[in-house]
């Protein structure tokens, strides 16, 4: 199972003694490809919504992963820009469209989630070529959160050798915004920076979006821990994992790089999704050049 970790990452005091030329210079960064499968070709994204998220919330994270692969967002930089980065990957593209979804306001298994749970939710919708994805509110607490602000794995169909994947990602916004939703929050680490303004106006979930962009990278790209990856296979860098804190040029640890400003809100972006959306997300590994793409 491959873990995204935001803590002590994004902003080490290592970097004190380089000198600004030397923190913003890319190193060589290579992802090996272990010979296992990728999610390729059309895939249906299922959201199952683990305790109370509004409609607002809930379409703000419709729409960015309709927007993935949609041509309906015309203005760029795209969020379907950023999404063609994985066709430089082995076997094509990867088409996703939101499928079934799930409202689970009651909370069935209680405000604390245990890692067998995660994969028990995500076995309730299962399929071939699906990526099932968890979503926690702010109240609910997973095993692990903070340390990590979401995770990717698979689980079995029925009862072949078949294996389907999911997400879980949780809404930092009242347990660790610094950690999971910079940012658009105040590191509780490294470089104290102003945080950007979240461009839907949501601290907690425009934290999410980064993270399950991140998930959605490195589902696609490493979906059964044979893919494309640096280091062990149970704490790898992966497609976007590996390029933690990069939204923009210039960017180093405790500065996101150059963003674009909706002059109207102060609110921070580099993509443009449908419906008028708009999105930040992280870099992602480009096969081609061995360099962290962003947008900007």
């Amino acid at each position: 199972m491959a873990t995204i970790y935001r803590l002590a990452t994004l902003m080490l005091f290592c970097f004190i003694q380089l000198s600004f030329s030397e923190l913003v210079q890319e190193q060589p960064l290579v992802l090996k490809y272990h010979n296992g499968p990728l999610l390729k070709g059309k895939i249906t994204v299922n959201l199952i919504w683990y305790g109370k998220f509004t409609p607002i919330q809930r379409s703000i994270i419709v729409d960015f992963i309709n927007s993935l692969s949609s041509d309906k967002a015309t203005m760029v930089p795209s969020t379907s820009s950023w999404w063609k980065i994985t066709e430089k990957y082995k076997g094509g593209s990867s088409t996703l469209a939101v499928g079934k979804q799930i409202l689970l306001e009651n909370y069935p298994l209680g405000k604390f989630l245990e890692n067998p749970h995660l994969s028990a939710l995500a076995s309730k919708l299962n399929g071939v070529d699906t990526i099932n994805v968890i979503l926690t509110s702010k109240d609910v607490a997973v095993e692990g959160f903070c340390m990590r602000c979401g995770t990717h794995g698979s689980t079995r169909v029925g009862r072949g050798p078949v294996r389907g994947t999911y997400i879980w990602v949780g809404n930092s916004e009242t347990q660790c915004p610094g950690q999971c939703a910079w940012p658009f929050h105040q590191p509780i680490y490294g470089p104290q920076t102003p945080p950007l303004v979240a461009p839907n106006g949501d601290v907690g979930v425009d934290g999410m979006i980064i993270n399950l962009a991140t998930l959605l990278g490195n589902t696609v790209t490493n979906p059964f821990n044979n893919g494309y990856f640096q280091g062990p296979a149970n704490a790898p860098l992966e497609a976007v994992s590996a390029c933690t804190g990069m939204f923009g040029s210039g960017s180093y640890p405790g500065y996101p790089g150059k963003v674009l400003v909706e002059k109207s809100t102060g609110a921070s972006y580099n993509a443009n999704g449908i419906n008028g959306r708009k999105y930040l997300l992280p870099a992602m590994w480009d096969p081609q050049t061995s360099t962290c793409k962003t947008l900007m």
